[in-house]
């Protein structure tokens, strides 16, 4: 897989915002982890005074193999039932993206059903979902580099119609026991301190769950050096199609949003294929989902908000939009002393 060209986290616009948070009317970090934001985002898109004017969210949606194994509460069905819901601006992204005035990108990479090329949807299909991992690979490692590639592609195009801001969501029945997977592996930690319930499984399903992740990882035997093999061994084509994205987003300094414990998966395996994306993200919320919170401290990124989401599809991403709106408005939009007229001693 060709590796894309990440440029450098632009110290200089940092330090001029810091510099300009200084001066601002108000005590020196009176406004917290906003000016930490501020100063963030200055950085990642090589302005002092960024502003963001188009954002929005890409849903990559996907089904699994592994849900034929009883891994989810809910049967595969769900993710094209969901996928319609979205398309026809029902579900919580919707609703959260039209407060935030972002647009819902939404991306069939792998879902187990035929669309027939309906309206609003992107066709970007790779398989009618992934393989077992249980009985083998999720996917070739061709399909991977495929899956990175619609991630790519996609972003690129939204990038190239003015999208300044973006969040990373997904739909896809059996997605956490495959982030599950890839946490354990590329975090190094025990199977059974990543893995949660899920959509809601009873201790019976949690247990069976864990089960299923130990056994397909000692079956397919992903090496943790390698995240291509991870992530085509125990991965999904929604979680590749986010990987893609936030390598292509980070290309060209766009900060990234990052959702939930799928999309911090998709952000563990992109950091990991190329460690220069890591200050291009930004962590929005810390799930009920407890791999989540062990991929935020590999990745040492504090997340924003804490308000025990478990959905995914990007609701947290975007609720973070009007948190780093506000980062970056104050730092640009308020008055400093001199202007105010405001004494500073």
């Amino acid at each position: 897989m060709k590796l894309l060209n990440i440029p450098p986290f632009d110290l200089e616009a940092a330090k001029a915002a810091t510099n300009r948070q200084a001066i601002l009317t108000k005590p020196l970090g009176a406004l917290g982890y906003l000016e930490e934001l501020s100063i963030k985002l200055a950085g990642i898109t090589a302005n002092p005074r960024p502003k963001f004017t188009k954002k929005g969210v890409i849903v990559m949606a996907a089904d699994h193999g592994i849900t034929r194994s009883g891994v989810s509460a809910y049967p595969s069905e769900v993710t094209p039932q969901m996928v319609f819901n979205i398309l026809n601006g029902g579900a919580a992204i919707n609703v959260l993206s039209r407060q935030a005035n972002a647009k819902v990108i939404i991306v069939d990479i792998g879902v187990a059903c035929d669309f027939q090329n309906i309206p609003g949807l992107l066709h970007r299909k790779i398989a009618f979902g992934t393989q077992n991992m249980l009985h083998g690979p999720a996917m070739t490692r061709t399909q991977a580099e495929d899956a990175i590639q619609v991630g790519l592609d996609v972003v690129f195009d939204e990038i190239d119609q003015g999208l300044d801001l973006v969040a990373t969501g997904e739909m896809g029945i059996g997605n956490t026991t495959a982030s599950s997977a890839i946490t354990a592996i590329l975090t190094e930690t025990p199977v059974q301190q990543v893995v949660g319930r899920g959509t809601g499984l009873d201790d019976k399903g949690l247990a069976n769950k864990i089960q299923a992740i130990h056994d397909a990882t000692q079956l397919n035997q992903p090496d943790p050096s390698d995240p291509l093999d991870v992530l085509s061994k125990v991965g999904g084509f929604e979680i590749a199609g986010l990987c893609g994205v936030i390598l292509g987003a980070a290309s060209r300094r766009v900060p990234v949003v990052v959702d939930g414990f799928i999309s911090g998966a998709a952000a563990l395996v992109a950091v990991h294929l190329q460690p220069a994306v890591k200050p291009f993200l930004i962590a929005s919320h810390q799930s009920v989902e407890i791999g989540h919170a062990i991929i935020w401290k590999h990745l040492s990124l504090r997340p924003i908000l804490n308000l025990d989401l478990r959905l995914g599809e990007g609701t947290g991403a975007v609720l973070a939009f009007h948190i780093l709106e506000a980062a970056a408005r104050t730092l640009d939009e308020m008055a400093t002393f001199s202007e105010a007229g405001v004494s500073d001693k």
